[in-house]
């Protein structure tokens, strides 16, 4: 299991990182007008909508309200606002990454190739620079003992 978390991890560096930018691009261009909005829709002790759509709108097109909510009056609006989008985009991240992890462990790796060994462990079978050829790295070698049979799979075309 662990395989699949750091296989998702580092297939999707690059995505981790759009990510998180996109996350601070969405912090100040979309939260930051709703929390300000939020907060003067809110002054008058009950939340009145049409006020919330008339500001929201212009501080959309403004890009004034990061500096307006940053102030001591609209903070823990904007404070609020970035709490619960933060959850909702982390949940949607995972979601993402979880749907890109490798369905199995040999995910990815080549058909025919030594890839699916660590560590030289297939040297206890193979050697390594002389002998029949099976792949570039990996010869069998003919004085071994013992069966040295070999199965190819695929095709050979002679034409």
């Amino acid at each position: 299991m662990n395989y699949k978390v750091s296989k998702t991890l580092k297939d999707n560096k690059k995505s981790i990182i759009v990510i998180a930018v996109l996350w601070i691009f969405f912090a100040i261009v979309l939260v930051a007008p709703i929390g300000y909005s939020i907060g003067v829709a809110s002054q008058s002790g009950e939340f009145d909508f049409n006020i919330f759509l008339e500001k929201v709108f212009t501080e959309l097109v403004s890009f004034t309200s990061i500096t307006k909510v940053l102030g001591s009056e609209y903070i823990g609006y904007f404070g609020k606002t970035l709490l619960y989008f933060s959850i909702i985009y982390i949940i949607l991240a995972f979601i993402g990454l979880f749907k890109s992890r490798p369905k199995n462990e040999y995910t990815d790796i080549e058909h025919g190739s030594s890839d699916w060994s660590e560590g030289g462990e297939q040297y206890s079978i193979l050697s390594k620079n002389k002998g029949i050829i099976l792949s570039k790295h990996n010869y069998l070698p003919i004085d071994k003992r013992g069966n040295i049979n070999v199965l190819v799979v695929g095709r050979f075309r002679f034409w």
